[in-house]
């Protein structure tokens, strides 16, 4: 055998075991680059969870708005037409009618604390009044006049009265009054359970409500001008 041809055997084979690949295993692969990547060099500039999340919510928001702008006659255009009209009406509703108003229930009484009498009530109701407490000043005011109404036994004491009851039991011996004993009892109600804020003119109706409640006669029933005559 001559010596060129064992160089150029050689070099063959060389260049056979330069071809043969590398077999790396799949898994033992795969866990060796989650490692490398795993490093936090190559998560400095991901965005955080609550940014993740709020990209994904505006995403599903915009799929909503292409969903309905693309059912909507005029397109992206009808539909920003139709949210206007939907906003203004909920505000006109909400200008007119005010915050939702709550029914009175039985856990609605129109005395939440312990009994006190129609003076003090009145008391504490000018008190408020003073500091421009109108919410306040009208609640205290109101208790006034039905607690001076169950102190001249024109209602009997009952726990648990609201003022709409108040009113239109009083309203039987007091027809005159009967119109203004209901709208102190709304008033009372508004700012009580709808969340709605009294002013100084509220207030000043239900004291002279309450003035004219103390001058005036109830209207006795048949059965009890009977009695008196």
């Amino acid at each position: 055998m001559s010596a060129t041809g064992g160089v150029m055997r050689a070099r063959l084979g060389i260049r056979a075991s330069d071809d043969v690949p590398v077999d790396t295993p799949r898994i033992p692969a795969r866990e060796a680059a989650e490692r490398e990547l795993s490093k936090p060099m190559y998560h400095e500039n991901d965005p955080s969870l609550l940014q993740r999340t709020l990209d994904r919510f505006w995403d599903w928001v915009g799929g909503l708005f292409d969903s309905a702008s693309g059912a909507t006659p005029g397109g992206p255009l009808g539909l920003f037409v139709v949210v206007l009209l939907v906003v203004g009406l909920i505000a006109a509703l909400w200008w007119r009618l005010g915050a939702p108003r709550r029914a009175p229930g039985p856990a609605d009484s129109l005395f939440d604390d312990g009994p006190r009498s129609a003076s003090e009530h009145r008391t504490a109701a000018e008190a408020h009044a003073a500091a421009g407490r109108w919410n306040q000043a009208v609640q205290e005011r109101m208790r006034a006049i039905v607690r001076s109404l169950e102190e001249r036994t024109l209602l009997d004491p009952r726990p648990g009265r609201t003022a709409d009851e108040a009113a239109a039991e009083a309203g039987c011996s007091l027809p005159a009054q009967s119109d203004g004993l209901h709208a102190a009892a709304r008033e009372f109600d508004d700012v009580t359970y709808g969340g709605r804020t009294a002013d100084r003119q509220a207030y000043l109706s239900l004291r002279d409500l309450d003035l004219e409640l103390e001058r005036t006669k109830p209207q006795l029933s048949g059965a009890a001008r009977g009695a008196a005559e």
